[in-house]
């Protein structure tokens, strides 16, 4: 399939990015590199979605810090961004809602271009009547919005089984409507998480599961529980970031006592609607 003719896509990854590490960057170029070599998907771009502060995970720093920090890391990628619009939500956004609004954002992207594409014509007409039909014409493979798909690791597929954590109908959108790229972990049976999760089965098909052959198995957590111990942790994260870090002591064993007492988001919003 020539390159023009491939699907478009882009990649949206959620998540705490607690911070942001080298791994958090590599699954895009894991992904990017599998769709790819499938010879039917052209990546156009990676979004990273840091969850915003009502969230209430154990140990979550401000978004301010996570969204600065997940720009400081990508500020040499020619492809990946970083979108703060869930971070700055007053309250936590499921997972798709937050893709519900990236799909929309494509859409519009899509319609601006149309609508250019066709002002650039009317102008061409006007400049050389000799071209108009060229000039005219709407190329459907230039204006045709990407398809966003989720990319997450093998531990998300797992969370899926998680009672309340997450929403039966949000499952089967994101990964029936959208899709997900899943980057495999150590210890972490992502072929068997589908397996056993019917609405999985169901859109196999529309999962992507890329296998990582260059283990690396770099945590967020492991990282903060490093640097609150004073010990390097260098080369795990981009520089930038970890001098970002080290400039505002970020990360310490009263940060990590954080929202500790307090219900994660999903699992609030069960017990509001049983209780009531």
């Amino acid at each position: 399939m020539a390159l023009q003719e491939r699907i478009k896509v882009v990649l949206l990854a959620c998540g705490s990015f607690n911070p942001i590490t080298n791994m958090h960057l590599r699954m895009f170029e894991l992904a990017r590199d599998y769709l790819e070599d499938t010879g039917r998907y052209q990546v156009v771009k990676g979004i990273i979605s840091p969850v915003g502060d009502a969230y209430k995970k154990k140990g979550l720093i401000e978004a301010l810090h996570r969204v600065e920090m997940a720009r400081l890391a990508t500020e040499t990628s020619n492809w990946i961004t970083v979108d703060d619009w869930e971070s700055q939500q007053a309250e936590w956004v499921e997972t798709a809602k937050v893709v519900r609004h990236h799909h929309a954002e494509l859409f519009a992207d899509k319609n601006q271009a149309e609508v250019d594409t066709v002002r650039f014509g009317k102008r061409s007409r006007l400049e050389e009547n000799d071209d108009i039909c060229q000039s005219s014409s709407i190329d459907p493979s230039r204006t045709a919005a990407p398809e966003l798909k989720l990319l997450c690791g093998a531990d998300v597929l797992e969370s899926f089984s998680v009672p309340h954590l997450w929403k039966h109908d949000d499952i089967a959108e994101i990964v029936g409507r959208y899709g997900l790229v899943c980057i495999t972990r150590s210890g972490c049976d992502a072929e068997k998480f589908v397996y056993q999760s019917d609405v999985l089965h169901k859109h196999r098909r529309n999962i992507h599961i890329v296998r990582e052959w260059v283990t690396n198995e770099i945590s967020a957590t492991h990282v903060r529980r490093a640097l609150c111990r004073g010990q390097s942790v260098r080369y795990l994260l981009p520089d930038h970031v970890l001098d970002y870090i080290h400039h505002l002591g970020l990360y310490s064993d009263e940060s990590e006592k954080k929202n500790a007492n307090v219900i994660l988001a999903p699992l609030q919003s069960f017990l509001f609607f049983e209780i009531h």
